[in-house]
């Protein structure tokens, strides 16, 4: 059974929005795009690298899907993340697209739940969601995210779309590896075990 794994950037209040850039997302008015390299350092980029180790394809939101296909077929070949990205299969969620480009790209059809339980069921590595918060915010809410990749940067936004929104549903969390960079960002591994338990002091 493939694991569909969340792989998210996010800041100390939650914020997943636009960490790439002041362009990258402003919907809803978001004005503070591109809060990540500010905080950044190399062991996130380290972090980073290893969450695509056993994985071998990436499933996406139109947004995601929009903001890497205008960006990575023409990325710098120096960069080592640019083979990979455009090597890796592409499974696309979206209810407006007709067609996918990007090389390796499949356009998922019917309803994205029953489709994703059928991409666990195939064979192949883990499957890596990047980015895709409303996509993200669909698989939480029918069971099908299998572990979280995050990394957790020290700094504020206040505002703009949070991966753990309203209406997530209550989910116990098993750590596999948790680090602190010399920045202060946490990166976790964390694994999904089922509904929390609760209990007094």
């Amino acid at each position: 059974m493939r694991k569909i794994i969340v792989c998210t950037f996010l800041t100390l209040d939650g914020v997943m929005q636009a960490p790439g850039g002041p362009d990258e997302d402003s919907g809803s008015g978001f004005t503070h795009g591109g809060w990540q390299r500010p905080v950044s350092d190399d062991e996130v980029g380290a972090a980073i690298a290893g969450w695509y180790e056993h994985s071998d394809a990436m499933l996406l939101g139109r947004k995601t899907y929009d903001i890497f296909a205008s960006y990575w077929p023409t990325a710098d070949p120096g960069n080592p993340f640019t083979e990979k990205m455009n090597s890796m299969h592409k499974y696309v969620a979206s209810r407006t697209l007709t067609s996918v480009e990007w090389q390796n790209s499949t356009l998922l059809e019917g309803d994205v739940a029953d489709a994703v339980r059928r991409l666990k069921s195939s064979d192949g590595g883990d499957i890596n969601v990047v980015g895709s918060g409303d996509l993200a915010q669909t698989l939480m809410r029918h069971g099908l995210v299998d572990e979280y990749r995050l990394t957790i940067h020290p700094v504020i936004i206040g505002s703009g779309k949070r991966l753990f929104a309203d209406g997530t549903i209550p989910t116990s969390l098993e750590p596999v590896s948790v680090s602190v960079t010399k920045n202060g960002t946490v990166c976790g591994v964390y694994r999904t075990t089922g509904e929390p338990s609760y209990d007094s002091y």
